[in-house]
């Protein structure tokens, strides 16, 4: 079983050596997303809630690459600037996860200049 690179021009294209996303068999690991257009590569939003919308579309787009959707994650990881912003991303997260919601872990981090959420996630596509 090879391992595959999943590349999308619906979502930001690395700037180091890494791939949007990989899949062997039927799991799929899409990289950390933030809220960078694809397609002017500028960060959308001053907000956590609009940053968080543009980073669920960009991971959306690198799992239907992959031949997943949201409903096949079963792990998100979310990385935030600041504590305070946790409500709001958990609003706007419920947004875009449904029931049975994947399991989930949320850190504290510094993140590049401008950007205040990053999220990455596992699936398992049948």
């Amino acid at each position: 079983m090879s391992k595959v690179e999943i590349k999308t021009a619906e979502a930001p294209q690395p700037v180091a050596k890494f791939s949007q996303g990989v899949r062997k068999g039927n799991i799929l690991q899409v990289a950390g997303q933030v809220a960078f257009d694809p397609k002017s590569g500028e960060i959308v939003g001053t907000t956590v809630a609009e940053q968080t919308r543009q980073t669920f579309a960009n991971l959306n787009a690198v799992l239907a690459a992959g031949g997943a959707s949201i409903d096949d994650v079963v792990m998100i990881r979310v990385y935030l600037t600041d504590t305070a912003h946790f409500a709001e991303l958990n609003e706007v997260y419920g947004e875009f996860v449904t029931e049975p919601a994947p399991a989930r872990t949320t850190v504290y981090v510094g993140l590049p200049a401008g950007l205040l959420v990053e999220i990455d996630a596992l699936a398992v596509v049948d």
